[in-house]
Parts: C-alpha cells; sequence; structure tokens
C-alpha cells in the first residue's frame, strides 16, 4: 500500500487526530433516463477512540452513506480520507488494502465463511493482507492473538467449531474478534446488536464497547436503538439525504 509520507495529500487535508473525514459526499443513481440522488452532500468527521452513532429512518441514506465511508463504494461526488490518505485517489489494491487494514466491519448478520470455522473466520484479515509466504511466517503469531481474544470473549471451546455450531451471539462475538485482530483505527457496526436478543445484545455491546474503549478505536455505530445511540459520545441523525442533527452526549457511567 501507499506509504502515508507518499500519499496524494490536499491543503484541507484532516488534522492527524481525525480518523475518517467524509466531506461534499454526494451519491446517485441512474434510474431510466433520470438520476436519482441519495445522498446531497454529506460532511462527517470521526475523530480517533471517538464513538458515534447513526440514526435515520429506512431511506433516510444511511447505507449509501455507510458503503462510501467503509470505502465499499464510491461517491458521485465528495472526498473521503481514511487514517490520513484520501481513498479514492489510491489504486484499487491499494484502497482494498487499507480498507482491510484500517476498517474493521462488524455486520447485523455476522458475514461468517460457513466453511471456516471460528478460528479461521477471526483469521480472516490477516490472511487477506499478507502474501501467502509471509503469512505462513506470522501464522502462529496471528493464531495466538486470535485464540486469546476468542478466549477472552468466551469462546474458548468454540475455536473448531464453524458458523452454523454457533449461536448468534457466538457468531458475532467471532465477527468481532476478525473486526479487531489487526488492531484497526477504525470500527464500523451496522446494527450489531439487531438479530439478537435483548439480553445477548447487551453483552455484545458491551464486549465492543469494553474492546473500543481499550484500544482507543474510532466506533461508527449504526442503529436504530436510541437507547444504544445515546451511549455514543455523539449522535448524528439522517434524513432525506442529509445529516440533520449533530448533538454531542454525556456517556452514561
Amino acid at each position: 500500500m501507499t506509504d502515508p509520507s507518499n500519499a496524494p495529500t490536499t491543503d484541507d487535508a484532516p488534522a492527524a487526530d481525525i480518523i475518517l473525514s467524509g466531506r461534499g459526499i454526494r451519491r446517485a443513481f441512474p434510474v431510466g433516463e433520470r438520476s436519482l440522488e441519495i445522498l446531497h452532500g454529506v460532511d462527517l468527521e470521526l475523530g480517533r477512540g471517538q464513538r458515534i452513532s447513526l440514526m435515520g429512518a429506512s431511506g433516510a441514506g444511511k447505507t449509501t452513506l455507510l458503503n462510501i465511508l467503509g470505502l465499499l463504494d464510491r461517491p458521485t461526488e465528495g472526498e473521503v480520507w481514511l487514517d490520513g490518505l484520501s481513498a479514492w485517489t489510491l489504486t484499487t489494491p491499494e484502497r482494498a488494502q487499507l480498507r482491510n487494514t484500517s476498517i474493521g466491519f462488524v455486520f447485523q448478520f455476522y458475514h461468517l465463511l460457513a466453511e471456516l470455522n471460528a478460528l479461521e473466520n477471526a483469521l480472516l484479515p490477516a490472511m487477506i493482507a499478507l502474501p501467502h509466504v509471509a503469512y505462513r511466517h506470522k501464522r502462529e503469531e496471528y493464531e495466538g492473538k486470535a485464540v486469546a481474544m476468542l478466549e477472552r470473549f468466551g469462546l474458548g471451546d468454540r475455536l473448531k467449531h464453524r458458523p452454523g455450531q454457533l449461536s448468534g451471539g457466538e457468531q458475532q462475538r467471532v465477527a468481532i474478534a476478525r473486526a479487531l485482530l489487526l488492531d484497526p483505527p477504525l470500527i464500523i457496526a451496522d446494527e450489531p446488536t439487531g438479530n439478537l436478543d435483548s439480553s445477548t445484545g447487551e453483552r455484545v455491546l458491551e464486549l465492543l464497547f469494553d474492546e473500543q474503549e481499550t484500544r482507543n478505536t474510532a466506533l461508527l455505530l449504526v442503529t436504530h436503538d436510541r437507547r444504544l445511540a445515546q451511549r455514543c459520545e455523539r449522535m448524528v441523525h439522517m434524513e432525506d439525504g442529509l445529516i440533520q442533527a449533530d448533538s454531542t452526549l454525556t456517556i452514561p457511567t
């Protein structure tokens, strides 16, 4: 990947403590002979160690914005900076590498690979990030890290279990371990407890928040649950493709 010291820069590059910066983001999709604009110029910044919740009704543009900030989709207009790099000035392989090493994704439906066991799923980011020979040399190091994390998450006796043999809460804990394996500066969590019962969801949420605080990782949390959103430092509300409110909160102790 491009060395950050040689990365393309602009005069208005984000400050060093800003992990994620989206500026003037617009996204339009062709519909027949016309263009349907979903995002109308969104600005959002997330600092190191900061926790932000993103709320809004279905159709507000949350998923579209999340895909762009997560480097999964290119904006029609605007810029995305991640960990000091202007993402859309990078080549496709460089951007894929940046996404894998700098963002940990946690999804509502886990997205674990059915043919891999819990340990192998947690190791996926390292397998992708390193060439085959390099990964073989560092495999023991990464396996030790993944095993320690899964044991800490209460999954020490589930390492060889495949996703179909795990409960929803166990699968989400594996997904969190996968997201954290490479110590990314940013976690994007899209409704991480939306597929879990309230008790299991609360335990998973506490685990995610504890890891985020311990690692000083930035967290962008998408949720429909206002109670959950209020546990973040900032609560951002989207409506009709725009940010309508951005509130600073006091996190309950």
